[in-house]
C-alpha cells in the first residue's frame, strides 16, 4: 500500500498544479496579522510591536489546536499634520474547501481603551481568490506622537493529527511608513520548549525564522522569541511555526506520569510508544522525520517510540495489539530508509517476527490483520501470503538470522539522549546478543548509524496510515 501512495501522490502532482494543492490539504485557519492603514499614504509609522502567540494546553473536540493572541503595536505618526483613518484587520481566511473561517473573538484596544469595530471586505491573507472578512476601526493619529493599539484574539491551528502550525502575518504592516522600528515575537508553550515537541526542520522553520531558520531564534523554558530591527517585510517574512498538537504532546506527558507511578503498567508503557510513534512521522507532506542534521528530535523521539514498546511487548507479552504497533513502527521506518539504500535487515526481520508474534496471538483482529497487510506490501520478499496465514521466507531462512533486541535494535551505540527526560528509559538493560550468523537476505552489517541518514524526495508524502489515540497499537 505505501508503494501505491507514493506513485499516487506522484501522479498527483503532475496532474494537478500546485496553485489546487490547498483542495486537498486540511483546511487553513485565519492566520494572525499586522494592522494595515485604510487606503492612501502616510506618514504614520509602526515603531514597535511585540506579538505573544500564548499556545493553549487544551482545545475545543475537533480542533488541533489554539492559541490566544495578544500584539501589541506603537505607531507614531512622523508628519507635521493629524490623520484619522480607518485601521484594518484581516479576521478571515479561505480554507481551500471552499468556505472561510473567521475569527470570532477580536478584541481591540485604542490608548488602553476598546473600540468598536465594524466588518468590511478585503483581501484574503491566505492567498485566496474570493475576498474575505476583515475588522475595520477608526484611530486619530496626532503629529509626532505615539498611539498605541492592540489587538487580541483566539487563532486556530491548521494540522494534521498528530501536528499543528500557526501563523502570523507580517507583511500586512508594509503599509505603514518606513520599515518597523522593531518586532518581537513570542510562541508561548505550555510546557517547556524542544526539538521533540517543536518541528525546527519544515520549510516554515527554514525559511519563516525559526530556531534553525536564515534568522533563529532564542528558546528560553516554554519560550521561542524572535527580534528583528528595521524590519521591512514581505511574504517571504511571514510567520510559520509547525509544533506536535499540545493535546497529544500533553497525552504523552499524562502517560510518562502513569508510568512513574507505575513503572509496570504496560498499557501505559504502550499508549506512549503509540504516540512517540506519530510523533516521529511528520506533517504537511513532509514524510518521515529522519534528518539528523535538521531535526534531532524525531531521532530522539524514534528510540523512546522503541523502548516504550519494547516494555509494554515485555510487560504485556500476549497482547496482540501492543506487538503489531511495534511492527509498524519498525516497518515504516525501515521501509522509508530502504528507499535511500540504507540495509535495514535489522528492524525489517524484528519487524516481521513481532507481526508474526501479533498474528498468533490474534489471527483475527482488524487492526494486526491491517498492519500484517502492510508490512507485507513493504517486504513481499520476507512476508508472503499463504491463503488466510502467512508465510515468512527471512525468518525461516537458513541459517537462521538472529533477532535479540540488544543486537537489533537497542545497541549500546544508541542511547536515549539526556534531554529527553524519560523516567526508566534510558535505565533498559539490552539482552546480550548472539554469535552473528550470515543472513540469506544480501545486507550490510547493522549499525546504529542506519538509523541517522536523510531520506530522499520520495519520501516527502503525508504518511498512509496515520495514528490515531482512538486505536491501540
Amino acid at each position: 500500500m505505501r508503494r501505491f501512495v507514493v506513485i499516487s501522490v506522484i501522479v498527483i502532482l503532475f496532474i494537478f498544479p500546485s496553485s489546487v494543492s490547498a483542495d486537498v490539504a486540511p483546511p487553513s485557519q485565519p492566520p494572525g496579522s499586522n494592522p494595515q492603514p485604510g487606503t492612501g499614504s502616510t506618514q504614520v509609522q509602526m515603531a514597535a510591536e511585540t506579538v505573544l502567540i500564548d499556545v493553549q494546553a487544551s482545545a475545543p473536540d475537533k480542533s488541533f489546536g489554539q492559541a490566544h493572541v495578544t500584539a501589541d503595536f506603537t505607531m507614531h505618526n512622523q508628519g507635521d499634520q493629524a490623520e484619522s483613518m480607518a485601521v484594518r484587520f484581516p479576521i478571515g481566511g479561505g480554507t481551500g474547501f471552499f468556505s472561510v473561517q473567521q475569527i470570532k473573538d477580536l478584541r481591540v484596544k485604542v490608548g488602553g481603551k476598546s473600540v468598536s469595530t465594524r466588518n468590511i471586505k478585503g483581501e484574503d491573507p491566505n492567498g485566496g481568490p474570493d475576498q474575505v472578512p476583515w475588522a475595520e476601526f477608526d484611530v486619530s493619529f496626532p503629529p509626532g506622537q505615539d498611539v498605541q493599539i492592540q489587538v487580541a484574539y483566539t487563532l486556530e491551528a491548521s494540522g494534521e493529527y498528530p501536528f499543528c502550525w500557526f501563523e502570523y502575518i507580517l507583511s500586512t504592516g508594509a503599509a505603514w511608513k518606513d520599515a518597523i522600528g522593531k518586532a518581537d515575537l513570542i510562541v508561548r508553550l505550555p510546557y517547556p520548549v524542544s526539538d521533540q515537541n517543536v518541528l525546527f526542520f519544515t520549510e516554515d522553520a527554514q525559511e519563516n525564522s525559526m530556531p534553525n531558520g536564515t534568522r533563529g531564534g532564542v528558546i528560553s523554558g516554554n519560550e521561542i522569541r524572535w527580534h528583528y530591527d528595521n524590519l521591512e517585510p514581505t511574504r517571504d517574512d511571514d510567520f510559520g511555526v509547525d509544533m506536535v498538537m499540545p493535546s497529544a504532546w500533553e497525552s504523552s506527558l499524562t502517560e510518562l506520569n502513569n508510568i512513574d507511578q507505575n513503572p509496570k503498567d504496560g498499557e501505559a508503557w504502550g499508549r506512549l510508544g503509540k504516540l512517540y510513534k506519530a510523533m516521529t512521522f511528520s506533517s504537511r507532506g513532509k514524510g518521515f522525520r529522519t534528518d539528523p542534521d535538521l531535526d534531532p528530535g524525531a531521532q530522539e523521539l524514534y528510540q523512546l517510540s522503541l523502548q516504550a514498546y519494547e516494555k509494554a511487548t515485555s510487560l504485556e507479552p500476549k497482547d496482540p495489539l501492543w506487538h503489531a504497533g511495534f511492527a509498524d513502527l519498525l516497518s515504516y521506518h525501515a521501509y522509508f530508509l530502504n528507499m535511500e539504500g540504507n540495509d535495514m535487515t535489522a528492524e525489517e526481520l524484528r519487524s516481521l517476527q513481532e507481526i508474526q508474534r501479533a498474528l498468533q496471538l490474534a489471527p483475527n483482529d482488524p487492526k494486526v490483520q491491517e498492519i500484517a497487510a502492510e508490512i507485507s506490501s513493504d517486504f513481499p520478499d520476507g512476508m508472503t501470503q499463504n491463503g488466510s496465514s502467512y508465510d515468512y521466507p527471512w525468518l525461516t531462512a537458513s541459517p537462521f538470522p538472529p533477532t535479540p533486541r540488544a543486537q537489533l535494535i537497542l545497541s549500546t551505540d544508541t542511547p536515549v539522549p539526556e534531554n529527553a527526560a524519560t523516567p526508566g528509559l534510558a535505565t533498559l538493560t539490552p539482552t546480550p546478543a548472539d554469535e552473528p550468523q550470515t543472513n540469506s537476505k544480501p545486507s550490510l552489517p547493522f549499525c546504529s548509524e542506519a538509523l541517522l541518514l536523510p531520506i530522499g524526495a520520495l519520501v516527502l508524502i503525508q504518511r498512509h496510515r496515520t495514528a490515531s489515540l482512538k486505536t491501540r497499537s
